[in-house]
């Protein structure tokens, strides 16, 4: 059965809101709830600020996740990550919870994985029930672009399990040279992993605002090439990626072409097709619109 895929054109804080109370009605989170967010590279200008999603935060009333970064900058290691969360702002409006800033890893098994068998993500994944994931959806210089699936595998995954995507289950010497359809697959693996170890229950909202081809991991990232185009929410992972696909590639906004050049030059719809076939997620799904 096809998910539904709630869409709104209104960026709003109040529709981050409405939105969740939609997918509630389907599948309502329990226990204590993670809400895992991107806090955003130092000098990025396109991450979703955190004034802008307190409401739907303070809403779902849980704690506000994060993991520490393979690559350098101002996010891999937990003494400059958590200075970079205080400048944000992220720890002073929510409880926060820095996931591998201690270990060890939880190493979570994926015996049908298509690339990988194993995954490891923060330690602290063990004090949570559910999770909503609250994505920003945009571009990626290395997956051609970063949504749900992205946050459910590079995002939950600690420093060393994201070389270890990275790297396609090797994190010895270059793993970001690793053969690029790999990668995606790896991904797609990971992701799936973590669905597992929650069994099912997250909910997913992607935020299809300041469009840039890359990503709020680089520190230097290119301005949005492409209009702001809405809120999209799901109980699917998979479902709500090729939605915000979807919506891309049948938009006339003039960067469209940019966006779509760096999705495909990267294969970055792999990601998608493996989720798919592996099975945790569709990519059907009914679009419901609202105000």
């Amino acid at each position: 059965m096809a998910a539904n895929v709630y869409f709104t054109k209104n960026i709003t804080s109040e529709n981050l809101v409405k939105i969740f109370d939609l997918l509630e009605k389907e599948k309502k989170l329990h226990g204590n709830i993670a809400i895992k967010i991107h806090s955003g590279e130092e000098g990025n200008q396109n991450f979703l600020r955190p004034e802008f999603l307190k409401a739907v935060i303070d809403h779902v009333g849980g704690t506000v996740v994060e993991c520490n970064t393979a690559y350098d900058g101002e996010r891999d290691t937990t003494e400059k990550h958590e200075k970079l969360i205080e400048k944000r702002g992220w720890n002073k409006l929510f409880k926060f919870d820095l996931l591998d800033a201690t270990g060890p890893d939880i190493e979570l098994n994926i015996p049908n994985g298509v690339q990988i068998k194993k995954n490891y993500i923060g330690k602290d994944f063990e004090k949570y029930d559910s999770m909503l994931v609250l994505s920003h959806f945009k571009g990626h210089p290395m997956g051609g672009f970063g949504g749900a699936l992205k946050q459910l595998s590079i995002g939950c995954a600690s420093s060393y399990g994201k070389k270890y995507i990275h790297g396609a289950g090797h994190t010895e010497g270059d793993y970001f040279a690793t053969e690029q359809n790999t990668f995606l697959k790896s991904m797609a693996d990971a992701a799936g992993s973590v669905v597992n170890y929650f069994k099912g229950n997250i909910l997913y909202i992607n935020v299809m605002k300041n469009l840039s081809v890359d990503c709020d991991c680089c520190a230097v990232a290119e301005d949005p090439c492409m209009k702001d185009i809405g809120i999209l929410a799901s109980t699917d992972p998979v479902a709500i990626d090729q939605a915000c696909i979807d919506l891309i590639y049948s938009s006339k906004d003039p960067g469209r072409d940019h966006f779509i050049e760096r999705v495909e030059t990267r294969n970055g719809l792999l990601t998608i097709d493996t989720a798919d076939k592996i099975g945790y997620g569709k990519k059907e799904y009914n679009l419901v619109e609202f105000n």
